[in-house]
Order: C-alpha cells, then structure tokens, then sequence
C-alpha cells in the first residue's frame, strides 16, 4: 500500500490529513495521499512567481521532456500496474496508457525547440518606416489545472508537459479517485530535472484549496477536463483569465448502408468497450442505417462477446471496472430504464460491483436517458437512422459536440458529416476518439468552448504572442 506526500514547488508535504484511494475491483486499500490546505497553495503561487525570474532554456525545457519521457519508458510496467489498481482498467488499457504518456512527453520536447515568432517589415507601404517587427511567444505567469479519473496519468502529461515546453509553471490537482497516478508523474518529472517551482502537484480540500485554484489574481489561465456541470462552474466563478475547459462527450459512430461491415463492427466494439468506455470521445451511439441494421447488429453482438471482462490484473481481460460501483449503478438503472422505454438487451446488461459487463442494447428510443446524456461506461446503444442526413440533425440536436466517426464508402456522404457535424472532430472510417498526441483536440456546445488541447495547441494556449519592434 503506497502513501504518497503532495509535492507543493517540488518539496514532499505530509500532512495530518490523507485520502484513501482504492481499488474498485475488490475495494481494497490501493494507497493514500496527503492533503494540503490554503497556506501550502499560497506557498505553491508564490515559489511559481518567483522562480520565473530565472527561466529554463528551450534546451533545458527539451531535456527534461525527453529525461521524463525515457524514464516512463523504463518503468512502463510499475506505472501500468499502479493505474490498474487506481482505476480498475484492464492491463491492456493501462499499458496502452503508459505509451501515449511517452508520446506527450517526446512530442512537447520536440515542440520546446521550434522558433515560435515572426518578421514583418514596416517599409512596405507609404505610411511605413525603416522598422521591423518582431514577434515571440511568452509563457503565462501561472497555469491552474484540474484533471479527471479516466486517464489518470495521460491526462495529467497533456496539461503539464506542455506548460514545460512553453515554460509557463503549474499548479495541478488530479481527481481525487487517481491521484497516486500523478504524484508518481510529478516525482519522475523532478528526477528528469525540472525545477520545483515549474510544478506543484496535490491533493487539496474543495473548501479552501480549489477554489482558490480558480479564482486567484495570480492565476493566468485555468485547464479543467471533467464534468459539464463543473466546467459551468468554472466559467462562472474563475474571473478575468483564460480558460480551456475540455467537457463531456456524447459521440456518435455513423454506419452507412455502403460501409464495410468488419470494419464498422471492430470500429464500433472498440470504440465501445475501450478503457471500459470511460473516454470522453468513446463510442456512446451506433447510429445504423436502417438497411443493414439487422445484418450490423447481429455481427456486432458476436463480435461485442469477444470482450472478456472481469479480474483488471488478469492479461486475458479486456474489459475492467468502471471508477467505482456508484458509477455502475447508474449505467445499470439507465440500462434498465431504456428496456422500460422499449429497448431490448442483446448482450451484456450485468453489473458485479464496479463491473459493469459488455452490453449491447438495441431499439434504443432517442431520448431515453441512456443515450440522451453521457454514459460513462461500456455500453453499446444501436439506433436506426434513414440516412446521413437524419444522423448529422439527430446528433446535432443535442448537448455535446466533442467528436464523431462515421464508416462509409461514399465521400460525399463523409464529406457532409464532416462539413455539418457540429463537433471538434469528425473521423472518416476510424473511431470518433482517434488522434496522436501533437494533433487539435476539443469540443463545442457543452463539449467545450472551442479551445484545442493536443501538444502543439495547449503550448499556444499556455503563452501570449509579444510583439516588439526595432529600426531597420
């Protein structure tokens, strides 16, 4: 059983207060943190301010990304297992996980040496002057950043390595259900040589530490990847500062009548039942078109028994837990609801605890709540469509608009999905959620406002352009 310090400006903080974390398979004690209160966060803001005066390198910023990313290469297998004990995932998931860790931090190195600034003349025009102007980007004084339990140590590197690159210090609390994920993170970062004044990691009290998190002056932007609900708040109460909130997801998978029916079927069970469809863009709708509905669903039942669930530690399981059994309650009573409203389980349908297995749920009623809201969980609704056209205006008659995919052989068909969808992302042929780690990600509507994170995006974000000018 681990017990792990918050890390306030790269120092170890014990405190009197810890949280439990545990591990929703079998509910046992996965470790404890310790909890920091409102001094140690004012002590985190300041040492951030302060350790700006003297500022990393670009190479140095390279450096510590490329140490880091090494590091978590060598202890892939430790990692994996401590975020299998953290979430339930499976150890297909989780090792899975620890590679695009490694990505983020090798893509943000290379991106700590890209030139970022521009030249304009001023003697092109009769109002001009022998001058030119310069431009550079220059790190915000202070980034605050709250992550989610679904990927507890990816999620974490896409804020702060590149906040690194960008040279701009952070201050971040995890989710309180995987915070060891994290501070393991941290700890790696600081072997690799980052500066503790560049990052404090903890976990903190919502009445005095969070708050905080989004309301100080000192505080330039804030990055929050979570629940609507919250990410409101923040807009709400965060003031006069930047603001990337990356939100829920609702994403459709469009299968029409030309696709290639493999390839749709795979699309849809791993976008279905990946990370125990615990992912903001994971697969939540198969919208099937009505002339191959029955010939899609009776493959897709087949190949959807094929995702062994159960022990997350066992290398044959493909599908763990959900985060804990409250959360596979609420699939369960809005599986149940669904059958109520006229839907029929094909598959699947069984909750043990946190585990919720494999399910595939047919004749789903569009406004049911399974599919009106966001289910967190490896849940599979197939709804007939008529065409491309009743898909595009079912979808974009919702709340979300995160990512979607569509399977089709016609282009035009893929081209007007991806003219009219009203999402961040719309995949030809491939899962909603498919991206690299460099790529643009982000939502619209109650997705997101429209800020893309993904390395190259989140560095921008994360820095302001400072323009200056000289005679020439």
């Amino acid at each position: 059983m681990l017990e792990l310090p918050s890390y306030i400006a790269g120092t170890a903080v014990r405190t009197g207060k810890q949280l439990d974390v545990f591990y929703p398979w079998d509910n046992s004690l996965s470790g404890r943190i310790h909890v920091i209160d409102g001094s140690h966060l004012d002590t985190a803001i300041q040492a951030a301010l302060d350790g700006q005066k003297n500022p990393l390198t670009r190479y140095q910023r390279h450096d510590i990304l490329r140490k880091a990313a090494q590091i978590l290469a060598d202890r892939r297998d430790e990692l994996a297992h401590l975020i299998r004990t953290e979430t339930g995932l499976c150890m297909r998931e989780t090792m899975y996980e620890t590679g695009r860790t490694s990505d983020v931090m090798e893509f943000a190195a290379i991106e700590a040496l890209k030139d970022d600034g521009q030249i304009f003349s001023c003697d092109i025009s009769p109002q001009g002057k022998a001058r030119k102007i310069f431009t550079f980007r220059q790190p915000v004084q202070l980034v605050s950043a709250i992550t989610p339990f679904n990927h507890p140590m990816n999620q974490v590197a896409h804020k702060i390595a590149p906040a690194i690159a960008a040279g701009a210090p952070m201050i971040l609390k995890p989710s309180e259900k995987t915070p060891l994920t994290a501070i393991r993170l941290a700890e790696i970062l600081y072997e690799a040589g980052l500066p503790g004044w560049m990052l404090s990691v903890f976990m903190g009290t919502l009445d005095d530490v969070v708050p905080k998190m989004m309301t100080d002056d000192r505080i330039e932007l804030v990055s929050f990847t979570g629940s609507v609900a919250v990410g409101k708040h923040i807009a709400k109460t965060a003031g006069y500062k930047k603001l990337c909130l990356e939100l829920g997801g609702n994403s459709p998978l469009i299968i029409l009548e030309d696709a290639d029916l493999d390839k749709a079927v795979t699309l849809a069970a791993e976008g279905s039942f990946r990370n125990s469809g615990q992912r903001c863009t994971a697969v939540k709708r198969i919208l099937v078109q009505e002339s191959i509905l029955d010939e899609f669903t009776h493959r897709f039942v087949q190949k959807a028994a094929e995702y062994k669930a159960g022990d997350p530690a066992d290398p044959e399981t493909r599908v763990g837990t959900v985060i804990d059994e409250a959360a596979a309650k609420v699939l369960e009573d809005r599986v149940h609801k669904a059958v109520a409203a006229g839907a029929k389980v094909l598959l699947g349908g069984r909750r043990e605890g946190a585990l919720m297995h494999p399910t595939v749920v047919a004749d789903v009623p569009r406004d049911t709540e399974l599919v009106a809201c966001e289910s967190f969980g490896p849940i599979a609704p197939i709804i007939a469509i008529k065409d491309v056209d009743d898909a595009i205006e079912y979808y974009n008659s919702g709340e979300f608009g995160l990512s979607s995919g569509i399977v089709t052989n016609n282009m035009e068909a893929a081209l007007k999905a991806v003219r009219l969808l009203r999402t961040g992302t719309t995949n030809v042929n491939e899962v909603p959620g498919y991206r690299i780690e460099s790529s643009p990600f982000g939502g619209v509507k109650d997705s997101g406002l429209g800020i893309k994170e993904g390395v190259i995006e989140t560095m921008k974000f994360m820095s302001n352009v400072k323009t200056f000018s000289l005679p020439w």
